[in-house]
């Protein structure tokens, strides 16, 4: 009676929280009613929300439009005015390159080539695996590269798992009969004592398969841990490094566009080459073992199973047939967006943004010229034009002709189906969350109870930070996860006296750590709907992962992150600028 009482509450559970948790939070306007408290109920509304998910992830950020003018926190027009910023058209114009990017799919032909170069020998093939994946998911989402690389594994993995005899059954031991005679004489020459060679025989195919099992675990496991290190390398790679970049304008306009493309590559970038190299050696580790005779092969011949993996490697490349016009002018714009994006301010020499507009730096930013390059996708042809193919009717260019008329690169259709719009709403959540919270005092309330804090050194504040938000970002979206926690960050930065980025920067990278359970990213979930992994599998290894993780970003913000942001000193646009 009881259990089913439970579970018809668990059924009911989405209902429940969303009806109950706006009823348990109403003492916090009701009693206190200051703006503060009316803004402390909302972000707590939607923090519940958010880590439950009860409703969608946008629906929930859409609240603000809804509560702050009922609230008397900021008006409608500024609250609305929060939601398509200039780092959410950052984001839009790189998830179309990158949405022509799989459209054209560039991004399956750049990963199948790279794997044919690395081979497949077990370590080099996982190395191969987690390179491309991470290089890849630096670019478009990280759930794309893996839906795409899983595929490809699993592949690879049938050749190095199964390999039939000719009658197409798998070789199978007999377990001795309790009558067996205390010794025969096989056909080779081999004395079995008791039984004893079956069971030796016996034991050593289980270590095989366990072996197998392992082998398919750390391959499939190196994708989704692979695009969740590798997006945090970017600007536009994942949510949580847009949430930054759009909090720190929002929270600090003076900053001087310290937070771009540039910038962050420079010190995101080699901190993920290392990240990714640590995890390649602890995967390799757990799962494949540094036997080099086997794992690298050294001084071995390949395998009739790893001839037979390369071959399928190879087949679904050449399967893509030579790179048509359409490819390869995606291909040229993805790398006209990329050094626009380096040049436009690179830090250490003035970019042509600079000299364009007479050091006005604020006139052209990143978002431009990601929407710049995005609409080039919908005006240039996937065909070569009539007039440069001589006038030939047959001229061929890869598999494709000139003969119709030729439709650009990119269609709204395209772009519509494969655009996760939902981002864009989410990300506007966060910014209108921030405004509301500096409007009401909200900010600067907190920031005030945190002033105790100066007296702890900043690197263990941000190592306690980075371990908080990496635990929970395991519950909640990545996203979500920035965006309740870097504007409270701010403030306390600015309270203690602490430049800013010297806690968001590694916050912010800790939000995407989410590498201990399925449900954590989309990345995880796709693993382990294949099979191959447990549970306990992705947490054990996913522990060491998020300490691997920090352990880097704890690096990387004291070496060389110091000296490009520098971080010894509280700069003058946090002073100046009441959150």
């Amino acid at each position: 009676m009881l259990a089913a009482k439970l579970k018809v509450l668990w059924e009911m559970r989405n209902g429940i929280i969303l009806f109950f948790t706006p009823i348990v939070f109403l003492p916090l306007p009701l009693v206190i009613g200051t703006t503060e408290a009316g803004c402390g109920y909302i972000i707590a509304l939607m923090a519940v929300y958010w880590c439950t998910e009860v409703l969608p992830l946008a629906v929930t950020a859409l609240l603000p439009a809804v509560l702050f003018p009922l609230f008397g926190i900021m008006q409608s027009k500024d609250v609305c005015m929060q939601y398509l910023k200039d780092t959410n058209m950052l984001f839009v114009g790189g998830l179309m390159v990158a949405v022509a990017v799989e459209h054209w799919n560039l991004h399956k032909r750049i990963a199948l080539r790279v794997l044919l170069l690395v081979g497949v020998r077990p370590a080099l093939l996982m190395l191969g695996f987690m390179g491309v994946t991470a290089f890849l998911s630096m670019w478009i989402s990280n759930t794309a590269t893996t839906a795409m690389m899983v595929p490809i594994v699993q592949a690879v993995l049938q050749q190095l798992n199964h390999q039939s005899d000719q009658g197409g059954e798998e070789k199978s031991i007999p377990l001795p009969e309790a009558g067996d005679k205390p010794a025969e004489k096989q056909s080779d020459g081999q004395v079995v004592m008791n039984g004893m060679s079956v069971e030796v025989e016996r034991e050593e195919l289980l270590r095989e398969e366990e072996e197998r099992k392992k082998m398919c675990k750390g391959l499939t496991l190196c994708v989704c841990y692979a695009a969740s290190i590798g997006g945090t390398a970017t600007l536009t790679g994942t949510g949580p490094n847009l949430v930054l970049s759009g909090q720190m304008n929002q929270l600090f306009p003076k900053n001087g566009d310290v937070i771009n493309f540039a910038s962050w590559f420079g010190f995101a970038f080699p901190n993920m080459i290392i990240m990714l190299t640590l995890a390649w050696l602890w995967l390799q580790f757990v799962f494949i073992g540094f036997n080099f005779r086997k794992t690298w092969g050294c001084g071995v011949d390949k395998s009739e199973k790893e001839i037979a993996a390369y071959n399928v490697i190879r087949e679904e490349h050449r399967s893509l047939g030579p790179m048509v016009f359409g490819e390869l002018s995606v291909l040229g714009l993805f790398v006209l967006l990329v050094v626009l994006w380096f040049t436009r301010e690179p830090g250490f020499v003035d970019g042509w943004a600079t000299h364009l507009f007479n050091s006005e730096k604020e006139f052209v930013t990143d978002a431009t010229v990601a929407v710049f390059v995005a609409c080039l996708l919908f005006v240039l042809p996937s065909k070569l034009p009539r007039i440069f193919c001589g006038g030939s009717q047959s001229f061929d260019i890869g598999t494709q002709r000139s003969r119709e008329a030729s439709a650009p690169l990119l269609t709204w259709k395209v772009a519509q189906k494969k655009m996760p719009w939902s981002i864009v709403l989410l990300l506007g959540g966060g910014f209108a969350l921030a405004k509301g919270s500096e409007e009401s005092g909200l900010s600067r309330w907190l920031g005030d109870l945190m002033t105790p804090l100066q007296t702890i050194p900043p690197w263990a504040i941000a190592i306690i930070l980075c371990l908080l938000i990496a635990t929970f970002t395991e519950c909640t979206s990545n996203v979500a996860t920035a965006t309740l926690f870097l504007p409270v960050l701010a403030s306390m930065c600015q309270s203690i006296g602490v430049n800013p980025l010297y806690v968001m920067i590694p916050c912010t990278l800790s939000a995407s750590f989410a590498f201990m359970l399925p449900v954590a990213t989309p990345p995880n979930a796709i693993v382990f709907s294949y099979g191959y992994l447990k549970v306990s599998d992705m947490a054990r290894t996913g522990v060491v992962m998020n300490l691997i993780g920090i352990l880097c970003i704890t690096l990387s913000i004291n070496t060389w992150g110091r000296a490009m942001f520098t971080l010894d000193t509280f700069p003058s646009w946090a002073n100046g600028t009441e959150v």
